[in-house]
């Protein structure tokens, strides 16, 4: 079977994750894409948000997670947030892609990020 997408993409936090001590410190905003995979026929079929993502509170858990404890890395962070939306049982898979724009790298750059695809066993 072929799983729906419930698509929430480019949510911002602002968090200390980093391995350097000014990252620590000072923050930086990070953006966060989850691409939840589900079946969304049973709340469709009775217009019942009960029976599928409420993406609206997922946005707000997610954020706390990004802006809670520290980690070193995006690896983690992307890890913490696919467990988090695992934990809603009518996800099956979630895909996590967790930008750094702001990554202490002294090149230019347009972008950074970890991507992660985690299922239910």
């Amino acid at each position: 079977m072929t799983l729906d997408r419930i698509e929430l993409r480019g949510l911002r936090a602002r968090g200390r994750h980093g391995c350097l001590p000014a990252e620590r410190e000072l923050g930086q905003e990070f953006v966060v894409d989850a691409v939840l995979g589900l079946d969304t026929r049973p709340a469709a079929e009775g217009d019942d948000l009960s029976r599928t993502v409420d993406y609206g509170t997922l946005a707000g858990r997610l954020v706390a997670a990004v802006e809670g404890e520290p980690l070193n890395l995006l690896e983690t962070l992307a890890d913490r947030l696919a467990k988090i939306c695992l934990e809603d049982r009518t996800v099956s898979e979630v895909e996590i892609t967790v930008h750094k724009p702001s990554a202490p790298i002294p090149h230019p750059f347009a972008d950074v990020a970890v991507k992660i695809t985690r299922s239910r066993p």
